[in-house]
């Protein structure tokens, strides 16, 4: 991880009677990247986050904001960080001007408010009333909250929880256009596709603990690192050609299609290699390459979804 920590956690618990929701939790955020903590419903991401934020005090251990604790120094971060919350409602016949606006008041200096409505694609939506906006505009509402005091460090949680795609798809880019303005961003999210897509770097919490940490490239890489080749062919020889290949563990066999699976950056490249070197007419060819939730199923056994 590179750059200067933002963010620093070291063993932070916290319970709620005897649910422990948080237990022995570090890290680090370093400036300028998206930082993601995931985990499925019920980890401990909201509660971690809440901490970090200050809205929440741990039971045990340190948090460093700006090298500030956020409890003690909360009015000193507040100019800093920008926080969209995951149950966040607004009145219902606010206007959305209105709400930026109200917003803006609390801050000494703020971004043009008229701007940060056109570049979060919310322009026509200014004299609209809260009520009537979709999941995707209020989300990108709260954003623009969230951004109206133009903040170092920006917390997102579970930002698109329940959106449907082409509302998620803009909402990621909306993410991305924080980050290249060199912003920090620390998201919490149980979509391991978001996260993947999204993050510099990631932490997987489960049942309140850090279980491992990483790249989304470097945890598949460690925990995954078997990859498969599905080719249809009639040649007769196929599942003995690939079978005897260096970067291959397996070859299975469902009527005309061959499931190759392997190991290293060249067991696609063997794979051509061997259809074109033996003559193989193939009629259906594709890569299947590991994912964040394949990482998560193998570190924990058990669904992203719950």
């Amino acid at each position: 991880m590179s750059g200067a920590p933002v963010i620093r956690v070291s063993g932070i618990r916290k319970t709620y009677g005897d649910t422990v929701a948080v237990d022995e939790v570090s890290f680090e955020v370093p400036r300028g990247q998206i930082f993601g903590l995931i985990g499925p419903n019920g980890a401990g991401k909201t509660t971690t986050m809440e901490c970090v934020e200050g809205l929440r005090k741990p039971d045990q251990g340190r948090i460093e904001v700006f090298g500030l604790d956020p409890i003690k120094h909360a009015h000193a971060l507040q100019r800093r960080i920008g926080v969209q919350l995951q149950e966040a409602q607004l009145q219902k016949r606010i206007k959305v001007w209105e709400a930026v606006d109200l917003w803006a008041s609390l801050f000494d200096a703020t971004v043009d408010a008229e701007g940060l409505l056109d570049q979060l694609g919310l322009s026509d939506k200014r004299n609209a009333w809260f009520m009537t906006l979709s999941g995707g505009q209020k989300q990108r509402l709260f954003i623009a909250l969230a951004l109206i005091n133009d903040p170092e460090l920006v917390f997102l949680d579970e930002l698109t929880t329940g959106l449907d795609p082409q509302a998620r798809h803009t909402i990621w880019g909306l993410v991305r256009d924080i980050a290249a303005r060199g912003k920090t961003v620390f998201l919490t999210t149980h979509l391991m596709e978001e996260a993947e897509r999204l993050c510099d770097h990631v932490a997987i919490i489960d049942h309140g603990r850090i279980i491992d940490h990483d790249t989304p490239a470097g945890l598949v890489t460690r925990h995954c690192p078997q990859r498969s080749v599905f080719v249809s062919t009639t040649h007769p020889d196929a599942a003995a050609r690939f079978d005897a290949l260096a970067s291959v563990d397996s070859v299975t066999t469902v009527g005309d299609q061959l499931t190759i699976r392997g190991r290293g950056d060249d067991l696609v490249t063997e794979t051509i290699h061997c259809l074109s070197e033996h003559g193989m007419r193939v009629t259906a060819f594709r890569t299947e390459e590991p994912t964040l939730e394949d990482v998560f199923l193998t570190l924990t056994g058990r669904s992203v979804r719950e």
